[in-house]
């Protein structure tokens, strides 16, 4: 083979490269899409009157992940299957955007922290690597985090819209999710820097929960949680 025509087979490979590259971006865009519908319906909850209407919210976010579920099938079709690494820059993000999506829809309805396996059943993607598109575990991760700093907005905004109890559930939350990073060794860096700020938000809720009890509201909320059950 001659110089020529081995650059000529390179440049195909390339050529080929670009195009797969190309589709993925494609499908990649039309998630970002679904996540900014389901981000913009979800932010309702942060607005006085949004806490009337959680389960609402939650049934219609729902709804949006069937479409992510069927975007997240036409993606999987435009790459081969164990070349998923190789192509995941282009989908990380929107990924972990998801995965925060999904959780703050988990925690909304019954103030738990959403499992790997249930993320990925409700993406539409696998939770084992070994089974081809998969949720990785460090996007999981930063998609949790995510989460935590949402969390510590709705703290806020929950005194302010007079719901002097839910801040203090996610305090025990967050402390708690706290907690649990504390078990991991995190080597990786953009993981490590972002689990870095959730100590930030574990004080934003602190410092929300120790304004409750010097006005004397945190006993008003566990006394009306304590009427409600």
């Amino acid at each position: 083979m001659s110089v020529s025509e081995m650059f000529a087979a390179l440049q195909g490979a390339l050529g080929q490269d670009q195009d797969i590259r190309e589709e993925i971006r494609k499908e990649v865009q039309a998630l970002e899409q679904t996540a900014r519908e389901i981000l913009t319906l979800l932010q309702g909850v942060h607005q006085g009157p949004g806490f009337q209407h959680i389960p609402k919210k939650c049934q219609k976010a729902r709804e949006h992940f069937g479409t992510v579920r069927t975007q997240m099938e036409s993606l999987k079709t435009k790459f081969p299957s164990d070349q998923y690494y190789r192509f995941h820059e282009h989908w990380r993000f929107v990924l972990q955007r998801l995965v925060f999506l999904a959780a703050f829809v988990v925690y909304l309805e019954s103030e738990t922290l959403v499992t790997r396996e249930a993320v990925a059943e409700i993406l539409g993607i696998e939770a084992d690597r070994e089974r081809g598109f998969h949720l990785d575990i460090e996007d999981y991760l930063s998609g949790v985090l995510t989460l935590a700093s949402e969390l510590a907005r709705l703290a806020v905004n929950s005194v302010t819209a007079g719901d002097y109890s839910r801040p203090l559930r996610i305090s025990a939350f967050i402390n708690e999710l706290d907690s649990g990073f504390r078990l991991l060794n995190l080597k990786n860096d953009s993981l490590r820097k972002r689990y870095d700020g959730l100590k930030y938000d574990v004080k934003k809720i602190e410092e929300v929960v120790y304004d409750l009890s010097i006005r004397g509201l945190n006993k008003e909320a566990t006394v009306g949680a304590g009427g409600e059950k």
